[in-house]
């Protein structure tokens, strides 16, 4: 994705946001155009407050001046604006590329309305070239693996299971947590998987985006394309 697509998405994405808004702030590279876009307008007044779903994007956010604010002190947001590994049919997506979809998925759904922004790279006929992230508690982590694989049997699906690492030790997510990267291939019904991960002790959440994102700002050469379910 080039940056000016992801600069054209962010704008986009622009339009939706107005003064007294309650926004809730994605995570990562396309996320972070947007955070870029959204100090400057504070700066010449633009009234809002923020909720980041990262550690990493509430300090870019305050570092821009842009007023930041809790979860737990703002429970109900108008607005997620959010990037995407993938996009497939009907809006359903793939997140978690950054470690962050857990509390990603917290604030969309904690949202009136969850906006995509991303390029026409991330739009798929069908989800699942791009790793499934699963986070997951460090305690148990083999049998938590184990009871992860049978849910993916259980769905119909089989692929790779990998512990997710950075500079050669375990990556650990914002909430202390582990990331098993599933490898799959092709998920021709995520629903049906998204059902059978469910049950599995130990899985705090999956990357599986299902009925959540309202609209997708998608850049490209010809332009930005509005995708809506």
């Amino acid at each position: 994705m080039s940056q000016a697509d992801k600069k054209a998405a962010a704008e986009a994405a622009m339009e939706l946001i107005k003064p007294g808004m309650k926004v809730g702030l994605g995570t990562g590279s396309t996320a972070n155009e947007l955070i870029d876009l959204l100090g400057p307008a504070v700066a010449d007044g633009l009234d809002i407050l923020c909720v980041a779903t990262s550690k990493a994007s509430d300090e870019r956010a305050r570092a821009l001046g842009i007023p930041m604010r809790t979860l737990d002190e703002l429970p109900r947001l108008d607005l997620t604006i959010d990037g995407a590994d993938e996009i497939g049919p009907g809006l359903s997506l793939i997140k978690g590329g950054g470690g962050a979809h857990l509390r990603e998925k917290i604030v969309a759904c904690a949202s009136s309305e969850m906006v995509v922004i991303a390029d026409t790279s991330k739009c798929v006929e069908v989800l699942g070239a791009f790793p499934l992230p699963l986070e997951v508690v460090p305690f148990g982590f083999a049998a938590t693996v184990n009871a992860v694989e049978q849910a993916i049997d259980k769905a119909g699906l089989s692929g790779t299971l990998t512990k997710r690492q950075k500079d050669g030790t375990d990556f650990v997510t914002d909430s202390g947590n582990l990331i098993i990267d599933a490898t799959l291939g092709t998920i021709d019904d995520p629903e049906r998987l998204a059902a059978s991960l469910a049950d599995v002790p130990g899985l705090v959440e999956h990357g599986l985006f299902l009925g959540i994102a309202k609209k997708a700002f998608v850049a490209g050469e010809g332009g930005v394309e509005v995708l809506t379910p």
